[in-house]
């Protein structure tokens, strides 16, 4: 098979994928009248369930013989990290409520990047990869160049609050506790890097797809709609909990013309968060061998894009020197890890080229032996 690989293409997916990830939360601002539980319901159900089943319906042919033909273990594997997401994200709160936002961010994010992004080459036996020539070297310090930048947005996040005044404080963080925030954000972080560890299981099914007439582009979307399926029994189980115990279910019958448009702006804000991994799995199959890289790229420039909307939604409005400073050096360094990333796969397809080239020659040979012995 020909050398399709395409990093350039690649990056920018990843990056649309941060930004879907950035963005995902502001239709929630046009939700009136519903408790959390309920608009978040509705959130799981368009962006975990319908969203992505319909999208594989028209990119995957053969869908229903590569989910029923695959091996019970991989399903169950793609299924139980989504699941392990789920409770990560449900986590991610509590996390907050212990360290506040800036600092809980900087912990929660690092982790579920840095977890998420390494762990599933080692696991899968490719460590080498990670370290195997100059390319994939420059590659991985860009990705620890993003880890350097979301902790230094998130230290700018613990500065700005550190600027509140006491009452501000108190609401901000009431229960903080550094120690009981820890050992949550050690878990949060650890279980949302879950979703990647279940992208990453799902070889079997994307091989399957291809087989099927699936383009490769669109190969990755079967594991996608497994792992998902996994996240969306935790998040609904959730929902319909916090219904029961809070008494929301008249969320869904009460204020009348409101219910149609709450619910389009709950599974509006379902489908653009979905749309992160969408990003990431069609990226995948550009970047080759350096595929791993795809979930520290879209957490990173999440963050990267969600500090610019902050900024242009005058969040960061009115604060001091030192955490201007710290934002900022937070973006470049973000914005500049990409950049280094994106040399490293320049490094790559460089090296690979006289290889691709020599493939090429062979396949052309090929082609003209057929064409004489027709």
């Amino acid at each position: 098979m020909l050398d399709t690989t395409n990093p350039a293409v690649g990056m920018i997916l990843f990056a649309c994928g941060g930004l879907a990830g950035a963005v995902f939360a502001l239709p929630f601002k046009r939700v009136k009248n519903w408790a959390y539980e309920s608009y978040w319901l509705f959130y799981a159900i368009f962006g975990l369930v319908l969203f992505p089943w319909a999208l594989a319906l028209l990119t995957v042919p053969n869908l229903k013989e590569v989910l029923t033909e695959a091996p019970a273990g991989v399903l169950a594997r793609c299924a139980g990290f989504g699941a392990l997401w789920g409770l990560g994200g449900l986590t991610w709160g509590l996390m907050i409520r212990y360290l506040g936002i800036g600092l809980g961010l900087a912990i929660g994010c690092g982790l579920c990047s840095a977890t998420g992004t390494l762990i599933p080459p080692i696991v899968a036996g490719k460590a080498a990869d990670l370290v195997k020539d100059t390319g994939a070297i420059v590659v991985l310090l860009g990705v620890f160049g993003s880890l350097a930048g979301i902790a230094l947005v998130g230290l700018a996040g613990k500065a700005k609050e550190s600027e509140l005044s006491e009452e501000e404080k108190k609401r901000a963080v009431a229960e903080f506790d550094f120690k009981k925030g820890m050992l949550v954000a050690l878990f949060s972080g650890i279980a949302s890097a879950g979703m990647n560890f279940g992208l990453q299981s799902g070889d079997v099914l994307q091989e399957a797809a291809v087989r099927g007439g699936t383009l490769s582009t669109w190969q990755g979307i079967p594991v996608l709609v497994v792992v998902l399926l996994g996240g969306f029994v935790v998040n609904a189980a959730w929902c319909l909990t916090q219904n029961a115990k809070n008494r929301t279910f008249g969320d869904y019958s009460k204020g009348g013309s409101l219910v149609v448009p709450n619910i389009f702006f709950a599974g509006l804000a379902g489908v653009i968060w979905a749309m992160q991994f969408v990003c990431q799995k069609v990226g995948e199959p550009a970047m080759g061998d350096m595929a791993y890289i795809g979930f520290a790229i879209v957490m990173g420039s999440s963050i990267f894009f969600s500090s610019l909307v902050g900024i242009l939604l005058g969040e960061w409005r009115g604060v001091g020197s030192k955490t201007k400073t710290l934002l900022g050096l937070g973006i470049v360094t973000l914005l500049v890890s990409f950049c280094v990333i994106s040399y490293g796969n320049k490094l790559k397809e460089q090296a690979s080229r006289p290889e691709v080239m020599a493939e090429k020659e062979v396949q052309k040979a090929v082609d003209a032996v057929e064409r004489l012995q027709k």
